[in-house]
């Protein structure tokens, strides 16, 4: 059995347009020793059809890690996918963020024992969303500020989130009032310190469930590292209809748990106490 230096884990849930545009990203990096394991909630036939058509298609391997559609369980399906995962080094992303090419790279470059690192997104609307072609992320056009502009895309101190290159990207990175925090769509760790955390507490659906594993890597002491404007994702605009406002109150009364008893890992995780 091969082990990869990474694995990227992708979260997904009946979006496979979006899915493919994620999968053509990764066939872009300039870091080339990975593989992806998508992490599906339950989706239909049509994902798992386009993931056999672009297994053949990309360089790198894929698994494909699902489990019947029993509502919003994406905290259990990210913890098979992770302990699926063959890489020391896990890169968490979701199945509707486009990497740019130096994605992985710059998880690879910043990575170090006792830290996790943070990154962000960067939100585009719907009618950029659905543009945004094959050939747009080969050629790396959609992370060009000006044919984003030229498509609709206003003004805004976000931008720099796209155009911030050196310096300006490490100071960005420092001065961000933006709290390192795990982030479902960007975030990356090494796989024995989320192993050690039992992973994802599997009581919590949508809202805040990606932070709390992060809240208990601080209790066990892992920092985190920002890098939200350098480790840079498109993140494709879509609908929310799954949130419902007794998730987020059920998760924010874990969250205050670990808090408050300083907990480094969940009963309700990869190990079932």
């Amino acid at each position: 059995m091969k082990n990869y230096d990474i694995s990227v884990i992708i979260s997904t849930y009946n979006s496979p347009t979006w899915l493919q545009k994620v999968l053509w990203s990764f066939e872009q990096q300039t870091f080339k020793d990975f593989e992806v394991v998508i992490a599906d909630d339950g989706s239909g036939e049509d994902t798992k059809s386009l993931i056999d058509s672009m297994s053949s298609q990309v360089s790198y391997p894929i698994q494909h890690i699902w489990h019947e559609d029993n509502g919003f369980q994406k905290t259990i399906i990210l913890n098979k996918a992770t302990v699926a995962s063959k890489g020391d080094y896990l890169v968490y992303t979701d199945g509707d963020c486009i990497a740019r090419n130096d994605f992985l790279q710059v998880h690879v470059e910043n990575r170090e024992k006792g830290y996790f690192l943070s990154g962000g997104y960067f939100k585009l609307p719907m009618t950029i969303s659905q543009l945004i072609s094959e050939d747009d992320i080969r050629s790396q056009r959609c992370f060009d500020i000006m044919w984003l502009k030229s498509n609709g895309l206003k003004s805004s101190f976000k931008n720099n989130k796209i155009t911030a290159k050196g310096f300006k990207q490490k100071l960005l990175n420092t001065l961000t009032p933006t709290t390192a925090t795990w982030n479902g769509h960007n975030s990356s760790g090494y796989k024995s310190d989320i192993i050690a955390a039992n992973g994802f507490d599997e009581r919590m659906q949508y809202g805040g469930e990606d932070r709390e594993l992060g809240e208990r890597l601080f209790n066990a002491g892992i920092k985190a590292k920002q890098i939200r404007y350098s480790a840079i994702c498109l993140h494709l605009d879509h609908a929310r209809g799954y949130v419902k406002p007794e998730m987020i109150e059920k998760n924010l009364k874990i969250r205050a748990t670990t808090k408050k008893e300083k907990r480094t890992e969940t009963a309700h995780g990869i190990r079932k106490s």
